[in-house]
């Protein structure tokens, strides 16, 4: 007889069967779960992000704010510009995908019908320049360089044409007033990055989108958040092949703010014209030393207002157009700006350019020997040369002056006197084994600011160096490995034996490196602005400000004004009778020192001069010109690399810039109708009613410390500098002064 059930089925085939029914429920179970969690729990979330699926954004950009010198001349502004685009949405719609409208653009346009072709793709990975990296919904520019009768015939033959249009638009254009250049100070714009767009998403503030420009140097960057503004999104409905079936809604851009300078474009060309020009002169001199004529690679001259630290001129050599960035540079003008013989244009030297000072250090040197308690009237040796243990320093063309005290060894320039004065000090410091080292030489430097940033309102300033100990002690730990193992060498060049004596005691600050240090040499390096900020506050009593371009934003409608007040940052460490004495030291620089032969007939009675040269030596180059100046109003500084002395490499153009400022004649007298600026300009421009800017000097002062300026009469400040959305066609017009 058979053991099987009537229904045919075992007890393995039931367990089977059980197995079989808990894994449906269980897949029935997980996938209801799943539902219940996409369609109740988290249905909200996923009905928005289906819907946004059928909505496209399309940008309009936000037009960019002007940024203005002093009197309110556009420097870097807007010009309207004829753009073709085309729309990729109406080109799909051609049974080609538009490529016969294309072509027909292209021979309007006369382009390479390939190339039109090829900036309407869509950029990937796959995809080389040119192609489209914005929304597919977005105008895809071919060209702003359309001229007029381009454009009619596109528009004319919109049957021709679908979804091409020709519309003037807002691109940005440096117009060089008064033929300024300025391509360091305004920087320039390049489209914006795909880790910016990333990156400003997470940051909290106004995201970045694909169609925006961003400065990348100069006030264009420093300043770009307030020029930039915010662009407009119209957001459309769109179905599953893309077409437009509806509009989402509008937010209009918002134009950016204006940006005021205290550059005053006046000064700025003849800064620039006279700094060309001096490194040009330089080039036609001979070098004893060398046997051949100046380099003068490259300089720098910056003009500071000594009583608020607003710059008012800053040329740097070589330079550059800043128009050459405008609408994309060029691969070969980039290679230009960039190669290894460009000498780097890009490079602003005024807050970028590192150098020893020379002998425009011994103010600092003046001073630190004042605080050590050397008195400024004592008698102190100028002689021609001066020995310590097996090593000669030398004075200037081994002049000698006797018995001298401090003032005079500033307007003579004598190295002697300040060689002998850091040795003693550092031989009162404990010599190579010092136990309580006051460093007076080196503290004070740092207490005029040097070694550490100015706070220039430009992007990429650096801050120098002063050789102090500590600096010594971190230059010995980064490079003794490399030093010990040269000094194992067989060589016996002069640079191998200073590596096997680094190698023992490359932290140990020698006699030698504070002579040197005390007249500007060594490994002291400092920049431009820099030394302009220390004499701007001899000028004025001893404040260290803050040196900045930026003088005020003001919005779009003008009628917000944000200023930029000036900033004190410290004071000299010198009594009024110190400063009283340097003053009348650095007078006689341009009276009867080394300046002298540079300013035969200054009218001193009337404009009273103050300088000091400096000469310094560059291992391998020829010397480096420095001339330091001030008046009452003014701070002036130039350096030429490789272009030979102080005063004869900087002077006359110094000179000439003063001249231009003051309305100095050649026979000493003073024209005032000729003088670009007897005085700083602390007072903002405004926009008079017949749409032209009104000069500075007729409008309400303009007082930092009390807030901003009431809006004149007569119209807001700079109202109607940038256009609305409704008035591109004047993005064109020049703004007269």
């Amino acid at each position: 007889m058979s053991n099987i059930p009537e229904t045919g089925r075992t007890s393995r085939v039931t367990i089977r069967l059980v197995i079989l029914q808990i894994l449906v429920f269980s897949l029935l179970l997980t996938l209801g779960g799943r539902l219940w969690y996409l369609q109740i729990r988290n249905g909200d979330e996923y009905t928005e992000k289906a819907a946004s699926n059928h909505i496209q954004q399309v940008v309009t950009p936000a037009i960019r704010g002007s940024i203005l010198d002093a009197r309110g001349v556009p420097i870097a502004d807007n010009e309207t510009r004829l753009v073709v685009s085309t729309s990729r949405t109406e080109l799909l719609k051609q049974k080609d995908d538009g490529k016969a409208v294309l072509t027909r653009l292209a021979a309007v346009l006369g382009l390479p019908a390939a190339d039109v072709v090829a900036k309407v793709r869509l950029c990937d990975a796959k995809t080389p320049q040119p192609c489209w990296n914005g929304s597919p919904y977005q105008p895809i520019p071919i060209t702003d360089k359309a001229t007029t009768q381009q454009a009619l015939q596109i528009m004319e033959r919109r049957e021709d044409f679908p979804g091409v249009t020709a519309e003037p638009t807002a691109v940005r254009r440096y117009p060089s007033p008064n033929k300024l250049n300025a391509s360091q100070v305004l920087g320039y714009l390049s489209p914006v990055s795909d880790d910016e767009i990333t990156a400003s998403q997470k940051d909290g503030k106004t995201p970045l989108l694909r169609s925006d420009q961003v400065g990348r140097s100069g006030l264009e960057r420093q300043y770009d958040a307030a020029l930039r503004g915010k662009a407009g999104v119209t957001r459309y409905e769109v179905d599953n092949l893309g077409r437009v079936i509806g509009k989402a809604g509008d937010t209009p851009a918002e134009p950016g703010a204006n940006l005021v300078t205290s550059i005053d474009s006046r000064v700025q060309a003849v800064a620039e014209k006279e700094l060309l020009a001096a490194m040009a002169d330089a080039r036609k001199t001979f070098d004893t030393v060398t046997g051949s004529n100046y380099k003068a690679d490259s300089g720098a001259v910056t003009v500071m207002d000594v009583h608020t630290g607003q710059i008012i001129a800053m040329a740097s050599a070589p330079t550059y157009d800043p128009n050459v960035w405008v609408g994309g540079i060029s691969p070969t003008n980039y290679k230009m700006l960039t190669g290894k013989d460009s000498n780097y244009p890009l490079l602003n030297r005024a807050i970028q350019g590192l150098s020893a000072p020379g002998s425009t250090f011994k103010v600092i040197s003046t001073s630190a020997a004042v605080n050590a308690g050397y008195p400024l009237d004592g008698s102190y040796p100028c002689t021609s040369s001066m020995t310590i243990g097996n090593q000669v320093f030398k004075n200037f063309e081994n002049e000698s002056f006797g018995a001298i005290n401090l003032g005079k060894a500033l307007e003579v320039s004598c190295d002697t006197v300040f060689y002998g004065l850091s040795y003693d000090q550092w031989k009162k410091d404990g010599g190579t084994s010092p136990k309580h080292p006051q460093d007076w030489f080196y503290k004070t430097a740092h207490q005029f600011g040097l070694g550490a940033k100015t706070g220039i309102d430009l992007p990429g300033e650096v801050k120098g160096r002063i050789p102090d100990r500590q600096w010594k002690q971190a230059y010995f730990e980064a490079n003794v490995d490399y030093w010990c193992r040269e000094g194992k060498t067989n060589k016996q060049d002069y640079a191998t034996k200073i590596a096997r004596e680094n190698c023992t005691d490359g932290n140990v600050l020698r006699a030698g490196d504070s002579v040197n240090y005390a007249i500007g040499q060594g490994d002291t390096l400092v920049t431009p602005v820099q030394m302009a900020r220390i004499y701007a506050a001899l000028a004025n009593g001893g404040t260290l400000y803050q040196p900045t371009i930026g003088k005020a934003i003001v919005s779009a409608d003008g009628r917000t004004v944000k200023p930029i007040p000036p900033k004190a940052t410290g004071k000299l460490p010198d009594s009024a009778e110190t400063l009283k004495y340097i003053n009348k030291a650095t007078a006689g620089v341009i009276t009867s020192g080394t300046a002298a032969w540079r300013f035969n007939g200054w009218p001193q009675d009337k404009i009273q001069l103050h300088a000091k040269t400096g000469t310094a030596e560059v291992d391998g180059k020829q010397t480096t010109s420095w001339l330091t100046t001030y008046t009452k109003d003014y701070a002036i500084v130039m350096t030429i690399s490789q272009g030979g002395t102080g005063s004869g490499g900087s002077g006359p153009a110094i000179r000439k810039i003063y001249e231009a400022m003051y309305g100095i004649q050649a026979n000493g007298s003073i024209d005032t109708k000729k003088a670009l600026l007897p005085t700083p300009e602390r007072k903002l421009p405004k926009m008079g009613e017949d749409g032209t800017v009104q000069p500075a000097s007729a409008t309400t002062t303009f007082a930092p410390s009390s807030g901003a300026p009431s809006v004149p009469a007569g119209g807001p400040v700079l109202a109607a500098l940038t256009p609305g959305r409704d008035d591109r066609l004047a993005l064109g017009r020049r703004y007269v002064s």
